[in-house]
């Protein structure tokens, strides 16, 4: 499985398409952060909402280099398509990484973020806040990628399709006035978490409200994958 993930990381870096996500990170990130200076974990918290969609993205992008052959004979040597799926899975979290580490620098780099004031949290904290909801986001962000990918979509459009209309249903559902928020993952509720320093009650509710979400829709991801094996 180990080199299942490799060929696939490989494949993605040396098409170039690695490319475009990175790119795209860094360019609205540097937007964001360039529209003038915030406290750590207000800035990361935007930061981990606005690169949510980046992540999708490059996990649609990542999980489409493969073709549909190559995934038949992956799914043979690996023994399984289960552990072909949690290969697929496992490459896209792994290229998140950087851009969680680019997002994590990149506000020092352009003087994005104040230094705090009396009564403000600390800049260890909001740092702290920041690498939290980035991983946290990480994690619905590559399950949305993945069902918009073409091994479950099949036709481009339709991925296109799923990848926009999630988004949009994850800011529509995370607004306060939302009923039924657990809907769509904490994307919103993460960036508001991280404002005004660490709740650990209010924290552990939008962790495992992510791990919950990202579980249900992985196993939704696997059952969908398998019924087009």
């Amino acid at each position: 499985m180990t080199a299942l993930i490799r060929m696939r990381l490989t494949g993605f870096v040396q098409t170039g398409r690695a490319a475009a996500p990175l790119l795209a990170a860094l360019v609205v990130l540097s937007v964001l952060y360039g529209g003038g200076q915030a406290q750590a974990g207000e800035a990361y918290g935007v930061s981990a909402a606005v690169l949510f969609v980046v992540l999708a993205w490059q996990t649609k992008v990542l999980l489409d280099v493969e073709p549909d052959v190559q995934r038949r004979l992956g799914r043979v040597a690996v023994g399984g398509a289960t552990r072909e799926i949690a290969a697929g899975l496992a490459a896209a979290l792994l290229a998140g990484l950087p851009l969680i580490l680019v997002a994590m620098v990149l506000p020092w780099v352009v003087n994005g973020v104040t230094t705090p004031g009396p009564g403000d949290p600390s800049l260890a904290t909001g740092i702290a806040l920041g690498l939290w909801a980035h991983l946290l986001l990480l994690l619905p962000a590559v399950t949305l990628g993945a069902l918009a990918s073409r091994a479950v979509t099949v036709q481009a459009a339709r991925g296109l399709t799923v990848l926009v209309a999630g988004i949009v249903f994850t800011i529509v559902f995370g607004l306060k006035s939302f009923p039924a928020p657990w809907l769509a993952p904490p994307v919103m509720a993460t960036a508001r978490d991280t404002v005004g320093g660490a709740h650990l009650p209010t924290l552990t509710v939008t962790t495992l409200w992510g791990i919950a979400w990202t579980a249900v829709f992985v196993i939704v991801y696997g059952r969908m994958r398998l019924d087009r094996a």
